[in-house]
């Protein structure tokens, strides 16, 4: 780790003020700290945001407006998420280790960086890391690679849980920028697919800070599951989540929700398995349709097919966990 300042930052105008170039944000510090290590970030100013920004979590009439700097632990124990948008919780619950989630801040989770073991060698190709060296995982050892919306340039993945609930229940991102203007990012446009550029992970303008994350009311109280496979049973990055989510009224479908991580750049959302679902029944059989729906345009690399028959099996489970939570 290379030499750094620090400076601890008393309102969101400040931090903004004290950005430059060479300067970064800290909250948790839960990712920033490892690349700090490895020298993957190498700040010369460190900018801590912890009594900079809300942790606050709000009920308001639209919805639920949770604060930049409110801590995943909160979110698993705040009376309002596991009332109205349980499925925050339970995504949550699966992610990290209890120490972890203590520290780990909203707003920080969505920015956290992915875990491809080439991302943290500096001694590999990764155009994520350095732009046009290279992609090591798209012939190399890419067992926990993407399966879909990848490009040559990158094929690593998200590696949150909370951000697969968030992306299902259509969250919006509240952001400031350092000339005090307010603005929104819908979630699904936050993060970004590699594309050309893979070392942009997200949409999130120079000079700006996240406040606050907001969740819209919905009918999903009742019936929502997450579900995580990995390789061991806590503190493990997800090999497929699914993030599912239902409105009946008696057994038919008003709404459904479907998003997955451990398959993309950025948290994925099957709209097509969702727009099946809707008006139908809640049975295993549709759920098993729903299920082939989604996986019927991933593109397994050549040492993760296994996810597609793990995927299809996965959402089918989690819409059958909905009907039982």
């Amino acid at each position: 780790m290379r030499p750094f300042s620090f400076t601890k930052i008393d309102n969101a105008a400040n931090a903004l003020a004290a950005k430059k170039e060479k300067s970064q944000f800290i909250a948790g510090g839960t990712n920033l700290v490892d690349l700090m290590k490895k020298n993957i970030a190498q700040p010369e100013q460190v900018l801590d945001v912890t009594t900079a920004l809300s942790s606050e979590i709000e009920d308001f009439t639209k919805g639920i407006r949770i604060g930049a700097m409110a801590r995943n632990s909160a979110l698993t124990t705040n009376a309002i998420v596991l009332e109205k948008y349980p499925l925050v919780s339970k995504a949550v619950l699966a992610g990290a280790s209890p120490q972890i989630r203590n520290m780990a801040s909203t707003a920080g989770n969505l920015l956290q960086r992915t875990r491809c073991p080439y991302f943290y060698d500096v001694t590999t190709a990764c155009n994520k890391r350095k732009p046009n060296s290279g992609c090591s995982a798209l012939e190399g050892e890419n067992r926990m690679s993407a399966v879909i919306g990848y490009s040559e340039q990158c094929v690593a993945v998200h590696p949150s849980d909370l951000c697969v609930a968030l992306a299902a229940l259509d969250a919006k991102v509240n952001i400031e920028n350092s000339k005090n203007k307010k603005s929104v990012i819908s979630f699904g446009d936050f993060h970004r697919l590699p594309g050309n550029e893979p070392n942009r992970d997200n949409n999130l303008p120079e000079n700006a800070l996240i406040t606050s994350v907001e969740i819209p009311s919905n009918g999903f109280q009742k019936h929502s599951a997450y579900l995580k496979i990995r390789d061991r049973d806590s503190y493990a990055f997800a090999l497929v989540s699914v993030a599912a989510a239902l409105e009946l009224q008696g057994t038919r479908i008003v709404a459904a929700r479907l998003a997955s991580g451990g398959v993309a750049h950025k948290p994925w959302r099957w709209y097509d398995a969702e727009a099946f679902l809707k008006g139908k029944e809640a049975t295993a059989a549709n759920f098993s349709e729903a299920a082939n729906i989604a996986v019927q345009d991933l593109k397994p690399l050549a040492h993760n097919g296994f996810k597609k028959e793990m995927l299809q099996g996965a959402i089918a489970t989690a819409l059958q966990q909905c009907l039982t939570v």
